[in-house]
Parts: structure tokens; C-alpha cells; sequence
């Protein structure tokens, strides 16, 4: 008769080999991935757990890189953004490298430095089909692109929308030396009651709130 495997214990934390950084159940982490020549995957430890032979396995739910998923890396996809799966695995708690931080797309874009182990994630995807939600987001600019925030935008004194200076015929430098800005629309309207002397460069969370926004 066969015997019965021993039981798992849960753990309440497991300390990555050759650091004292400490992960923890519903911590995000940077795994090691087969291919050395590949960026490590990231994923999110859901569960710690060690057998009889003190072997330590993380159950995990992993994000995708935009490059991983069906649809591919897309113009607004920042370089620093990942997809949330419905892709959970079990890995071996030794191919843990370090641990990172995935914001909401909200702290994200208010993070004044940028830092390494510092991603964020809008969108939850669906391994197996290929789905996003949401499915539809806001759209800025005349060629109706959700924001990116690796690019710069100028806000519109008269619609409050933001744009890509590339959009409007404009270069970064140049972009940035501008005092004001109106768009094409309306740069033909009567601009004297909206004389400011500086403009935001990059679009705020409470601006773009305020902003008229457009579904795709």
C-alpha cells in the first residue's frame, strides 16, 4: 500500500538566497527566467509553502510583458507596463531574484523618479483568449492613442486635451520651450481670455479627470 506523502506547511515568508530581502504572500517579485538572454518575468506570490525536505514552492499568478501577450507591443504601451493574468503556476521559491513594485496606472504616473524594480499595470489579461480589461480606455490627441506615460504631451489651453508634439508638428525641444499651446481647432478662436503664462507639460491625474475624454 502506498504511503501517504507527508504534508505542507504553510509559511508566512521565505528570504531570497544570498540577500536578507524578505518575500511575502501577495508581495510582486522578479523570477528567473529559462532563457538567460530573456528580462526576468514578474509575478505576484499568492502562496508560501515548504515540504517535509524544507523544498519551498511559491504558488504565483504571473504578469505578462506587452511583447508576451497575443496582440503584441502596441505605441502606448509604456516600457515599464505589464498585464495582470488569469496565469497562476507553482515555481520554485529558488529562482526568485529579487522583488519589484507594480503600481496602479494612477501612482505610476505620479512617481517623480522611476526607478528599476518600478512597473505598473492597467490592464488584466486573459492568457488564453487574448482579452483586456477594461477593454475600451481613454483616448488623447488627434490620433486617439490612450496615454503612454513614456511620452510627453502638451495640454491645450481651450479643450483641455493633450497631445503628442509629433502630432502637431512639433519637436520634443521644442515642445517643452513653449509658453502656450492651442491646438489646430483652437488656435482660430478668439484666445485673449485664456492667456496663461505656463502650461503643464505632462498631463496630470486631475487634469486629465477634467479632460474630455473619448471612448475607442
Amino acid at each position: 500500500m502506498a504511503k501517504t506523502k507527508p504534508g505542507k506547511k504553510d509559511l508566512d515568508s521565505y528570504t531570497i538566497k544570498g540577500t536578507n530581502k524578505v518575500v511575502r504572500p501577495g508581495d510582486c517579485v522578479l523570477m528567473r527566467p529559462s532563457d538567460s538572454d530573456k528580462p526576468p518575468y514578474v509575478a505576484r506570490v499568492e502562496k508560501i509553502e515548504a515540504d517535509h525536505r524544507n523544498n519551498v514552492k511559491v504558488r504565483v499568478q504571473w504578469y505578462y510583458r506587452p511583447e508576451e501577450s497575443i496582440g503584441g507591443r502596441r505605441q502606448f504601451h509604456g516600457a515599464k507596463e505589464l498585464f495582470l493574468s488569469d496565469h497562476y503556476d507553482v515555481q520554485s521559491a529558488h529562482t526568485i531574484e529579487g522583488k519589484c513594485i507594480v503600481h496602479t496606472f494612477k501612482n505610476y504616473t505620479k512617481l517623480e523618479n522611476v526607478g528599476a524594480e518600478d512597473y505598473f499595470c492597467r490592464f488584466e489579461y486573459k492568457a488564453a483568449t487574448g482579452g483586456f480589461t477594461p477593454d475600451r480606455v481613454a483616448v488623447y490627441c488627434k490620433c486617439e492613442m490612450p496615454y503612454n506615460p513614456d511620452d510627453l504631451m502638451v495640454q491645450c489651453e481651450g479643450c483641455k486635451d493633450w497631445f503628442h508634439p509629433s502630432c502637431m508638428g512639433m519637436t520634443i525641444e521644442e515642445a517643452k520651450k513653449l509658453d502656450r499651446f492651442l491646438c489646430s481647432d483652437c488656435s482660430s478662436e478668439d484666445d485673449a481670455k485664456r492667456s496663461l503664462n505656463a502650461f503643464p507639460v505632462s498631463p496630470s491625474l486631475e487634469a486629465k479627470v477634467e479632460s474630455k475624454r473619448r471612448k475607442r
